[in-house]
């Protein structure tokens, strides 16, 4: 039975979210799966036999942990199956929604030693009551640059169900030769 580890790298719980749907479909799938914090990642690596790592963006960047991961482990991740997705809201938009047009994609291949095999962006979500004041604001002054919602009264959910569900499937599908 194919082993595969979901690593995530999330700030409000989007990104872990999507990788529960994730999990839930390569299970279906018949592979046996671990999911976990991307600091967690050491114990777990040399065990699987796919890896699929899920970060988001806060302020127009991915947390310092997944470039550590990156460099720590891009040898080791070029010996398995491997892919990785980027959660933004940013990706809300359609010409911003794909590995080629997203900029937080683009950055993240420029700026990583690992170049990973399958590549996915799903839109995030905007949860303004659970914010603090500070990234209450912020958000909702970037929001209000780039015509999203700025209303703080609201939680916007922005992923595309039927996007992850398909991305999760040919990662599933996937195996080794």
């Amino acid at each position: 039975m194919t082993h595969t580890l979901i690593l995530y790298s999330t700030v409000d719980g989007q990104t872990r979210k999507i990788c529960e749907r994730i999990k839930a479909r390569c299970e279906a799938a018949g592979e046996q799966v671990t999911m976990a914090d991307i600091a967690e990642a050491d114990a777990l690596l040399e065990t699987a036999d796919k890896v699929l790592v899920g970060a988001s963006i806060r302020y127009g960047k991915h947390r310092p942990a997944l470039f550590e991961f990156a460099t720590r482990y891009g040898a080791v991740l070029g010996t398995k199956i491997n892919g990785f997705f980027t959660v933004n809201v940013v990706a809300r938009k359609p010409e911003k929604n794909t590995p080629a047009t997203n900029p937080y994609m683009q950055k993240f291949l420029q700026l990583s030693q690992w170049q990973p095999q399958q590549l996915g962006v799903f839109a995030g979500k905007i949860d303004y009551p659970r914010y603090g004041l500070f990234d209450r604001t912020m958000i909702r002054f970037i929001m209000w640059i780039t015509k999203g919602p700025t209303d703080i009264k609201g939680t916007f959910e922005f992923t595309d169900w039927d996007k992850v569900d398909g991305f999760a499937d040919t990662f599933a599908a996937r195996k080794a030769p």
